[in-house]
């Protein structure tokens, strides 16, 4: 399996990692995408990937914190990616109007410098949206017709969004939140997403699947997330780790 998002930067886990991927590579997980949210998050990601041949990152600013980095354009995301080969994402960006860390303005323009970013770079966006799906489909949308690459991670969302993210030629990636009991309605998308467009991820130290809800998220926690989905999808464990997998190193063009 492949955590296609996780934050290997943020504490506990930065502090631990030997132990923290020798216990996902015990449970199935081979291969990780450490994810930036800051240009500080980033230098460490730099340090991981550079150290684990198994974990690749990705370069972006959160919606949270994109107040603070106004002056981070497409060319200056470029010229950065392109001196890391092992950064193969764009993100994690997006919109969040849940917490209003930073204003919908700043958001927005921040999410299309990076949206131009990938489109140049030919590689895929991280996106996360909460409490603001029109504007995110809106954005994504406009510039899918351009040959953006999209992964909707940590899916949450209504499925009538869902159906216009896979109409735009989307990846949806799902994490442990579908396996918390109130998380019904969720569920229930999820066994209408193709199974050619799902990814799975931790979104770890964040989110820990059942039965470790509460807990600090990690990749070993992953085949919670993994053995619910085979049970919304009907389909054996096996196929599930197989058909993720496959869809990453499709998004990615990746052999992993």
């Amino acid at each position: 399996m492949i955590d296609s998002h996780c934050h290997l930067d943020y504490p506990p886990l930065y502090e631990n990692l030997n132990n923290i991927l020798d216990r996902a590579k015990n449970e199935g997980v081979k291969h990780f995408l450490t994810i930036s949210t800051t240009l500080e998050s980033f230098e460490k990601i730099k340090t991981i990937i550079s150290k684990y041949s198994n974990v690749y990152g990705t370069l972006g600013i959160h919606p949270h914190e994109s107040k603070d980095f106004l002056n981070l354009d497409k060319d200056e995301i470029i010229k950065i990616k392109n001196n890391n080969k092992k950064i193969i994402g764009i993100g994690e960006t997006g919109l969040d109007y849940y917490y209003k860390n930073s204003d919908p303005n700043s958001q927005k323009k921040l999410f299309i410098e990076h949206i131009k970013s990938a489109i140049d770079l030919d590689i895929p966006i991280i996106v996360h949206s909460r409490a603001a799906e029109n504007d995110t489909f809106d954005i994504l949308n406009q510039y899918s017709k351009e040959g953006l690459k999209i992964l909707m991670h940590c899916f949450t969302g209504s499925k009538n969004f869902s159906k216009k993210l896979i109409d735009i030629g989307a990846y949806i990636s799902l994490s442990g939140i579908i396996t918390f009991k109130n998380s019904t309605e969720l569920q229930e998308t999820t066994s209408f997403l193709p199974l050619d467009r799902i990814l799975i991820e931790t979104d770890s130290p964040f989110l820990a699947p059942a039965p470790n809800r509460g807990k600090s998220n990690e990749p070993s926690f992953m085949k919670y997330t993994a053995e619910k989905l085979s049970e919304i999808k009907k389909i054996s464990f096996q196929d599930i780790k197989k058909i993720t997998t496959e869809n990453f190193n499709k998004l990615f063009s990746l052999k992993l």
